[in-house]
């Protein structure tokens, strides 16, 4: 008896791993590397209110240029393997979702290596009829004054859930991102 039941516990191990996977792949919560998007900025009333039975998920970039910095960081936002929208240069982006867990990625879309391998996580528990904002930070990591004027070192992402307050004051204080799949 107690080697069938051993045997049983051997065999239904797969079936239970199989069940219990989860939506997120070898990419973690992000997507595909190669997906690429560009970005529109419209600017507008936000649309605020969750579909029905859903919840709102709003994520909004703060950016604040360097001296001499020359444009504005795409940020990639996946949510459970899959690509969802982008943010550029002080935009939001929203969408709806399921009420359940899901695990958040922001990812620097970029042509340079160093940036490109820049991103930042989060869970949350999405609520039905309830909004979620987010703040992605982009900063600057600071060294010694070079000489010229320049003692950037590097840069780096956050991604922090915060009060309702502040991300309706964000979304409503910035355009929306519209992204689109580079082909």
């Amino acid at each position: 008896m107690k080697g069938a039941l051993i045997l049983a516990v051997l065999f239904a191990a797969p079936v239970f791993a199989q069940n219990n996977t989860t939506q997120v792949g070898l990419q973690g919560p992000c997507g595909h590397d190669q997906a690429r998007f560009d970005v529109e900025k419209v600017s507008g009333p936000p649309i605020t209110q969750a579909v029905s039975g859903k919840a709102m998920v709003f994520v909004s970039e703060v950016f604040k240029k360097a001296t001499g910095e020359m444009g504005d960081p795409t940020l990639r936002i996946g949510v459970d393997g899959e690509w969802v929208g982008t943010v550029k240069g002080n935009s939001y982006f929203s969408f709806n979702v399921e009420p359940c867990e899901y695990h958040l990625c922001l990812k620097w879309q970029s042509h340079f290596k160093r940036l490109s391998r820049e991103a930042a996580f989060t869970v949350f528990a999405a609520g039905a009829g309830k909004q979620h904002y987010f703040r992605a930070r982009v900063t600057y990591e600071l060294g010694p004054d070079n000489g010229h004027g320049n003692n950037v070192t590097g840069m780096s992402i956050t991604l922090d859930p915060i009060s309702s307050d502040e991300g309706q004051y964000l979304v409503a204080s910035n355009p929306m991102s519209v992204p689109h799949i580079k082909r």
